[in-house]
């Protein structure tokens, strides 16, 4: 079966890939049948030379791209269809993401619930303060009002005393 991959070139830590057509259980570095295009990943902007053409007449003749290939084919434009994941995760690591993202909801959970019982808590503190404010306003209204002349009984020194 024919396989459109990456065949990695370039400098170490560098790097740089062609894309290939070759056969899927020979060695990508061994050669391909032939090449495809360039694609620098490295380079400000990345850099993506494809023949299109011969792409699609390797696709028509039965040639499967890679993932990784796919994906850049998607992006280009020159075939359709949504990306793939080029990346497997195994069982044992999945089941550790899964307990993870369990963990994550339950304290997500747990956060709403505090938050919705503080907020449940000012609005009874806000109720209780203004009861006390309507039960003192209602005393206030209740008790008699205190006469004009008991505020008026100190009066003022007199300013006509004579000075020494």
């Amino acid at each position: 079966m024919l396989r459109i991959r990456l065949q990695r070139m370039g400098r170490k830590k560098a790097p740089s890939y062609r894309v290939i057509v070759s056969e899927r259980t020979k060695d990508p570095y061994a050669g391909g049948i032939e090449i495809l295009g360039h694609y620098n990943p490295i380079a400000q902007p990345k850099v993506i030379e494809l023949k299109a053409d011969r792409i699609e007449h390797w696709i028509a003749n039965g040639a499967q791209p890679s993932e990784t290939v796919h994906n850049l084919l998607v992006r280009q434009g020159i075939i359709t269809g949504d990306k793939q994941k080029s990346v497997k995760i195994s069982q044992k690591r999945q089941k550790k993401l899964t307990a993870k993202q369990a963990e994550a909801e339950a304290a997500k959970v747990a956060a709403a619930e505090k938050k919705k019982a503080a907020e449940e808590a000012e609005k009874a503190a806000a109720e209780a303060k203004r009861a006390e404010e309507q039960a003192a306003a209602e005393t206030a209204a209740a008790a008699p009002a205190p006469e004009a002349t008991e505020a008026t009984a100190e009066e003022p020194a007199s300013e006509t005393e004579p000075t020494v």
